[in-house]
């Protein structure tokens, strides 16, 4: 797409190009034609809300809604407060992707340029309610090369979440951008990812996917014999050197990208080797970090109007070395304080994870008359509890210690794959089980 100006009609806005991938059992043609005829049927400019169980369907309506020079709000119906959201977004269309086409209006297109609101993601909701945001096409299709990872025409690329998720729909739209074929799972399940790993030779996904597919396959030696992955992209949170080591021993040769971002930023750096290397400007004042970028999103909905960003920490703490690198030290509030000392929970949950067993930990606070808050382990795997206390008492500060210890079958998720922390943190608060 030209910036500035009009993009060719055989050209898809957000993509850049021609969609030439197949998608599922849909060839590249006849997903153009499909998204086609969706952007006939949407006043121009409006936004959209796209529901619907099919993620094929949702994706060429969301690829339509953009022809349209329309925003998309993709709906999550497990987010915590759907009307808040809805009520922040303000969408004029609401489409079902499951429901018979509407009526033609006969709206031509393309529509828009660069500068188009093409997508209104929402941030992770970890910590509370997800926020709506405003995504121009320019910022998002800087963000490709910016990833430095060229695909080869006979990849293919597994989306193993669902695309209401920013992670997953930012792979899905990567891939299509490289020409690369696309598969969606629309939901998590680490059987179903590592059965779908004999054809697709490139997945996203967040750390606590990666353990867990690792975990299948380290279980079943068949299957991992016929992974077919040769790249493994992994953002969403900081990724454990553990992790990374399990990767290689059970799929050598496979590359790892990891990368660091936010529904707000886009990316900020990326990791090829050894180091995470900033792909914005950026800068680190009294250990924050500083981001100043032109992938970076319009601002935030509220009400339906738009509230521009007023600020550009990103809210994470950073070192950044000599070399330019940086390493990332976790959010700057994720601390809880108990019998008057700040104990930092992800440097915690990063020393618990490296026990045999543990497929993911939080660490949360439960609330206590005399300390305040007592330090909880909520472990997902098959861990013994000798182990992790064993281990906490060599690797960590009595203070960092935590005294309650829950284990899960699963922890609670966001529709990326991460941990739930707010609704973890209210039901050790109310006593709900977990």
């Amino acid at each position: 797409m030209r910036r500035g100006g009009r993009p060719r009609a055989d050209v898809l806005p957000i993509l850049g190009r021609e969609l030439t991938s197949r998608v599922g059992d849909l060839t590249g043609p006849e997903l153009t034609s499909a998204a086609h005829r969706v952007a006939r049927r949407l006043p121009p400019g409006s936004r959209v809300a796209i529901s619907g169980s099919d993620e094929t369907a949702r994706l060429f309506h969301f690829l339509g809604a953009d022809l349209a020079g329309c925003a998309s709000l993709l709906v999550d119906p497990d987010w915590p407060d759907l009307d808040a959201v809805l009520d922040d977004a303000r969408p004029d269309v609401f489409l079902d992707a499951d429901a018979p086409p509407g009526e033609d209006l006969g709206t031509e297109v393309p529509v828009g340029d660069e500068s188009t609101w093409f997508y209104l993601p929402t941030s992770s909701g970890t910590t509370g309610r997800p926020k709506v945001l405003a995504r121009s096409r320019g910022s998002w299709l800087r963000s490709f090369p910016a990833l430095g990872l060229p695909l080869e025409p006979a990849d293919r690329v597994l989306i193993p979440g669902p695309l209401s998720s920013s992670l997953f729909l930012f792979g899905a739209l990567h891939a299509l951008n490289g020409g690369a074929d696309l598969r969606l799972l629309g939901r998590w399940s680490a059987s179903a990812a590592a059965e779908a790993t004999c054809e697709a030779t490139v997945v996203h996904l967040v750390p606590a996917q990666l353990s867990a597919l690792l975990a299948v396959l380290e279980h079943d030696p068949l299957l991992r014999s016929r992974c077919a992955l040769r790249v493994v992209v992994c953002g969403g949170a900081k990724l454990d050197p553990a992790l990374a080591e399990r990767l290689a021993k059970a799929l050598p040769g496979c590359r790892l990208v990891e990368y660091y971002g936010s529904a707000e930023q886009s990316l900020i750096a990326v990791r090829h080797d050894e180091r995470l290397m900033p792909v914005v400007d950026v800068g680190v004042l009294g250990g924050r970090l500083l981001v100043r970028s032109d992938l970076a999103f319009d601002g935030y909905l509220k009400h339906g109007e738009l509230v521009p960003a007023s600020t550009d920490w990103t809210g994470d703490q950073a070192v950044q070395h000599p070399d330019g690198s940086l390493e990332i030290l976790g959010r700057a509030g994720a601390v809880i304080d108990t019998g008057a000392r700040l104990v930092a929970v992800e440097a915690v949950e990063s020393v618990l994870r490296e026990v045999e067993g543990v497929l993911d930990v939080v660490v949360a606070a439960t609330p206590h008359p005399r300390f305040g808050s007592l330090i909880t382990a909520i472990v997902e795997g098959d861990a013994r509890l000798p182990d992790l206390r064993a281990h906490a008492r060599r690797k960590l500060h009595p203070a960092e210690r935590p005294r309650r210890w829950l284990t899960v079958r699963a922890l609670p998720r966001t529709a990326s794959g991460k941990p739930a922390r707010a609704v973890i943190a209210e039901r050790l608060s109310s006593g709900e089980q977990l």
